[in-house]
């Protein structure tokens, strides 16, 4: 260092030692794994957990999923009640890695309905960033590398996170949705977590003593510093039994890809006569000259819940959830139970739970709007609607009259996966829908939505076509069985009664969509395949083979 005559050398004065895993925890250079199990492991095969899919299409989470994410935002919980009473300044944070990026919108809107709201949450993935431009995105990185040092939010959901690398150390919470057994990605969801997020000497003999406490004395540890705790997915316990034996030295900086960082990935930008191939999404606008008429919905009208008695329902009640514990992962010790209720969501009381209704069909009513941002697509008397749904409680759902705070009785509407809720919902969802179309109209305006206000796509080269009936020179098809969407794409492009079509894709042509009532009564959005406009008409198409014509 210096020049000349008072030039000096410096040395590293660091040893670096390549640790295997399992030293590294007893030393407490990382967090101790915490494998976070249901108790009754004898009923795992009862339960699914993948997405539930219609064909290819994901179209809601299974049973088994939400009850690993309940587990984890119970977990979660329970640390931050914890960590709250030794630093203010520490937030444990849940991640949450989803099978792809169809599921993350489903597990977002799941953790609404128990209770999140949108500011708790943080999803991060590839079809995200290609919802928003690069300054968002921009920012969207800089608020998740600085998570640790804010209460929100508290929970990440993403694919496989940043290629770049994740320096945060507040993971306290893992649950791993997805369903793929490749030791690579398992090992790096599970190095997402380790970095120490208690540091300092005031802590190190806690930690200590909780570690000799697991490790040797196999007993309670007495706090949970610096634990990472995995939410058990039953395809995973055999990787968890190798990962000791194999270690993984350097899994944080490990990278899953190879080659060229983007791979065939191209930008498409729109061609230059593309004004003579536009086409529109017309859009309702609901002003103060349209509104709903004012008609009453009859709980007459909704149909009763009978699928089973209201006394089969009671005995359903004193089944009271699931147990979970922690297993620490080296010697095996189990402490730490909670218990994880199987409800549609949970509620303390009648009145919360009228609440949550009310919740569940608005939220789900304003997401599926596609209109301007913001712009709520129904227009609906939130006090009407708690005052409809507790007399259809009380007077109609089972036929007979129903008091819902003799006895605690209204927890019964939550037993059995949240059956008679879903009715509830489903049977609200399909009056308020009824409503909707029961309008006076004055003045209504139409929005025309061009396709081309997105003027770039990102498309893999290997997998797309290049075209003249649309507003790009080239566009894509599925690499996974998307022969006959590249088939119906060239007979579009020849036929001379095309003048014109649009690719739609659902990420970014997000005002291109209609909405309907899902199976579970959720109102839903639908984003189709293709709009196609001949000499005479405009088709909306989706694609399909044969033996999906009836689906």
């Amino acid at each position: 260092m210096g020049s000349g005559k008072n030039t000096t050398k410096q040395y590293f004065p660091y040893i670096i030692t390549d640790f295997d895993l399992k030293t590294a925890i007893y030393k407490g250079l990382v967090k101790t794994i915490l494998i976070d199990k249901r108790q009754d492991i004898t009923s795992l095969e009862d339960l699914d957990f993948k997405a539930e899919r219609d064909g290819r299409k994901v179209v809601s989470l299974s049973k088994g999923q939400r009850l690993m994410l309940r587990a984890g935002l119970e977990k979660l919980k329970m640390l931050e009640e914890g960590f709250l009473k030794i630093d203010e300044t520490k937030y444990p944070k849940m991640l949450v890695v989803c099978e792809d990026t169809s599921v993350t919108p489903l597990v977002e809107e799941f953790l609404i309905l128990e209770g999140l709201s949108s500011n708790d949450i943080l999803r991060v993935d590839s079809n995200r960033r290609g919802e928003i431009n690069e300054n968002e995105w921009k920012k969207l990185k800089e608020k998740l590398f600085n998570v640790d040092n804010y209460s929100k939010p508290k929970v990440i959901i993403s694919v496989l996170m940043l290629r770049e690398g994740f320096d945060v150390n507040n993971i306290s919470v893992i649950v791993p949705l997805r369903a793929t057994q490749a030791p690579i990605l398992l090992e790096q969801t599970i190095g997402r977590g380790l970095r120490l997020m208690w540091r300092g000497a005031e802590y190190e003999e806690e930690k200590m003593d909780n570690r000799k406490r697991v490790f040797n004395q196999k007993t309670n540890p007495t706090s949970y510093l610096d634990m990472l705790s995995i939410i058990e997915h039953p395809a995973f316990m055999q990787f968890y039994d190798e990962l000791l034996e194999d270690g993984l030295a350097g899994i944080e900086d490990r990278d899953i890809t190879s080659g060229d960082t983007i791979g065939d990935i191209i930008k498409v930008e729109l061609k230059d006569d593309y004004k003579l191939y536009d086409l529109f999404w017309p859009i309702i606008i609901k002003d103060v000259e349209q509104e709903i008429k004012p008609t009453d919905i009859d709980i007459n009208n909704l149909n009763t819940f009978d699928l089973f008695t209201l006394e089969e329902l009671q005995r359903a009640l004193a089944i009271k959830g699931e147990i979970f514990l922690s297993k620490e992962l080296i010697v095996g010790t189990q402490f730490g139970k909670y218990k994880v209720t199987s409800n549609l969501f949970s509620a303390q009381s009648y009145n919360e739970y009228l609440q949550k209704i009310l919740h569940t069909i608005t939220n789900r009513i304003e997401s599926t709007g596609g209109g301007k941002k913001g712009f709520p697509m129904f227009q609906i008397n939130e006090v009407e609607i708690i005052i409809i749904v507790d007399r259809f409680i009380r007077e109609r759902l089972f036929g007979r009259d129903f008091e819902p705070f003799e006895n605690y009785n209204w927890k019964i509407l939550l037993v059995r996966e949240g059956i008679v809720t879903q009715h509830i919902i489903k049977e609200m969802s399909k009056a308020i829908y009824k409503m909707q179309n029961s309008v006076d109209v004055s003045d209504a305006i139409v929005e025309k939505r061009w396709f081309s206000e997105i003027d770039t796509i990102r498309i893999r080269d290997k997998y797309s076509i290049e075209v003249s009936k649309t507003i790009f020179n080239k566009i894509s098809y599925p690499s996974n069985s998307g022969g006959l969407e590249k088939a119906f794409i060239e007979f579009l492009d020849i036929d001379a009664d095309v003048l014109s079509f649009i690719k739609i894709n659902e990420t970014q042509h997000r005002f291109a969509s209609i909405y309907y009532i899902r199976f579970d009564g959720l109102l839903a959005n639908y984003s189709p395949d293709f709009l196609v406009q001949t000499q005479e008409k405009f088709y909306i198409i989706e694609t399909k083979g044969q033996d999906r014509i009836d689906s």
